[in-house]
Parts: C-alpha cells; sequence; structure tokens
C-alpha cells in the first residue's frame, strides 16, 4: 500500500497501519457491547426493555407515632366518675406539669430510673433502679411502684407519678409483661427482680411495637402472701409447680359466671378519643 502511494513509510507506521486495516476488515461479534449503560441484551438475543429504579419508601415517623399512640391510664376517670369538674382541673394540671417534666411512656414491666430530691442525701438526690410492678391512681394522684433486690433484701419505692420532688424518670427498658399487676414477684424468687443500678439504657424506637416479655418466673415454697393459683387472680406470668391435688382444689374458687357479666367491663373507648383530643392539643399550645 506504501509503494502504491509513491510514499515509504518505516517500518513501525507500516505494521501499526496493517493492524488497523486488519482491525477495520475483521467482523464485530455478535450480542457484545462495550457500554453496560448504554446497551442490555436478553437472552434472546434482543434489548431488554428498560426498566425503571423502584421509588423510594418514605415512611413518616411522625405519623406512626401518633398512629400509635399512648394515652397515659391516669388521664382515664374511674367508673361512674366520666366527666366531672374535679378531673377536668385535674388534666389541666397534669398537662401543665408535663409541659415542665418529661414523663415517658411506661408499663406494668418496665425497668426504670427515677430520681427525686432528698435533702439528706450527699448530692441533694436519689437515683432508684428498679422493675414496675404496680400502677395505680387517677388524675393527680396517679402512683407507681418500683421493685428492686440490693444486698439479699427486696426494696420497694412508691412514687408520686406528679410529685414536683421527682426531679428524672428515665426508662432503662421499655416492654411489658404477661399481667398487669406483678405483685406476685414479692413471692417468686430474688433473681426476677435483682437489677444492677448501673444499668444501661436499651434503644428503642419510637415507632417499634411494645414487646412483650412472656417469661414465665418460680415461686418460693409457700406460704405467699396471697393465693396466686387461684383462679380469681388470672395470673399467667407464674410457673407453677404445685401438686395437682392442690391446682385442683384451686379451681373450685373459679367463678365462671363472670364471663357473662355485661357490665363488668369498663368501656372506655370514647372518653378515651375525646380526652386524648385534650391531652394533645394541650401539650402543643
Amino acid at each position: 500500500m506504501a509503494a502504491a502511494c509513491g510514499r515509504l513509510l518505516p517500518r513501525s507506521a507500516a505494521a501499526g497501519l496493517a493492524g488497523v486495516t486488519a482491525a477495520a476488515a475483521q467482523p464485530a461479534l455478535p450480542g457484545r457491547c462495550f457500554s453496560s449503560s448504554s446497551c442490555r441484551i436478553s437472552s434472546d438475543g434482543k434489548p431488554a426493555k428498560f426498566q425503571p429504579p423502584p421509588k423510594p419508601v418514605i415512611i413518616d415517623r411522625q405519623k406512626q407515632r401518633e398512629e400509635r399512640r399512648f394515652l397515659s391510664p391516669e388521664f382515664i376517670p374511674p367508673r361512674g366518675r366520666t366527666d366531672p369538674l374535679k378531673f377536668y382541673i385535674e388534666r389541666k394540671d397534669m398537662i401543665q406539669r408535663r409541659k415542665v417534666f418529661n414523663i415517658p411512656e411506661f408499663y406494668v414491666g418496665s425497668v426504670l430510673a427515677v430520681t427525686t430530691a432528698d435533702p439528706y442525701a450527699n448530692e441533694k438526690a436519689n437515683r432508684f433502679v428498679g422493675i414496675c410492678i404496680q400502677r395505680g391512681g387517677k388524675g393527680l394522684g396517679a402512683t407507681f411502684v418500683l421493685r428492686n433486690v440490693i444486698e439479699g433484701q427486696g426494696v420497694e419505692i412508691r412514687y408520686e407519678l406528679y410529685s414536683p420532688r421527682v426531679q428524672a424518670i428515665e426508662v432503662l427498658k421499655l416492654e411489658k409483661r404477661l399481667d398487669d399487676n406483678l405483685m406476685y414477684l414479692r413471692d417468686a424468687l430474688p433473681e426476677y427482680s435483682t437489677f444492677d443500678v448501673n444499668m444501661k439504657p436499651v434503644s428503642h424506637l419510637d415507632h417499634e411495637e411494645i414487646p412483650v416479655n412472656k417469661l414465665q418466673v418460680r415461686m418460693k415454697p409457700k406460704p405467699w402472701s396471697k393465693r396466686w393459683e387461684r383462679p380469681k387472680y388470672d395470673i399467667k406470668g407464674i410457673k407453677f409447680e404445685l401438686p395437682e391435688k392442690k391446682m385442683k382444689e384451686a379451681q373450685k374458687w373459679s367463678q365462671p359466671w363472670l364471663e357473662f357479666d355485661m357490665l363488668r367491663e369498663y368501656d372506655t373507648s370514647k372518653i378515651e378519643e375525646k380526652i386524648w383530643k385534650e391531652v394533645s392539643e394541650g401539650l402543643k399550645k
């Protein structure tokens, strides 16, 4: 080719030109694409259809928190006193207290750390860690009981939820139990009521469901403070190890007719909706 053009090219240039000519003469391989982003070939040799990427899922944490709302039980008035002036005024005071003091969500079975003012303590404050075994009272008289075993001795403290002496309430472990009252832990083995005073908090997201601890405790030998095996207590969190004869005797105290007593249940769905709106609007002001 160099001789036909009347020029004499160097050997290296002639070799390079020959390589380009050979590459141009070689046919392209079918089904091969050098750009993965612009060419996608399916199994039958045809270009695949364009598939857009999936849409991002936007999770509204605030909406999930509102859907899984929690109304503290002390806001619900007792049966027969659904809308008296006394409870209305108390709710106003409770809302004002919650604006300046954080009262977290907790249940019977949650592990809490409560700091209270104590003039006789070294730092003028006392911190106690324990499991919540009972919640009671209505309105400003709401209370809760914490229990812990310290140096082999069971210690229980009853706190007033809206007391000005309470400086901080910290939830170390948020969970529920099978029963709404854990007073039977007094008669259970100490290991079920023992918690480290330096326990680290267990993280829990606001939109997650509250876990239910299905632990069944083992009891000390009798006598107990109450006959927990009797059906009227309806205890699910105790692993009874009594003789079969004792369990049959306990069933004699059952009251099956209470299951059909329609007036025994206290339906608070309507009043809870009303109080929830009142509390949520009051906290936003």
